[in-house]
């Protein structure tokens, strides 16, 4: 079995509003230095036998046709663990 995780954000030049507030709440919190926040998504993907090349282009249709919006996001898709199971002979 092995995770793959699909990371969608907001083109660069798309406002991001979250973002936003976030960062403008972050002095009043105590944490100053931070010049930018963008808020995106992360989905993560058990997927069952071997992550090949196959494999990585249907989660790349995946992530165009239903995980992003590709006309304001952007996404990058990349294999995090792959477990490999090996079975014992009898």
């Amino acid at each position: 079995m092995a995770r793959v995780v699909v990371d969608v954000m907001l083109k660069p030049e798309i406002l991001d509003p979250q973002g936003q507030a976030v960062q403008r709440a972050l002095p009043r919190l105590g944490f100053e230095g931070i010049s930018d926040v963008r808020q995106g998504k992360r989905f993560e993907l058990e997927v069952d036998g071997p992550v090949d090349d196959a494999a990585l282009a249907r989660i790349h249709d995946l992530a165009e046709s239903f995980l992003a919006n590709t006309v304001i996001e952007d996404f990058t898709v990349r294999v995090e663990s792959e477990d490999v199971v090996a079975e014992a002979a009898k």
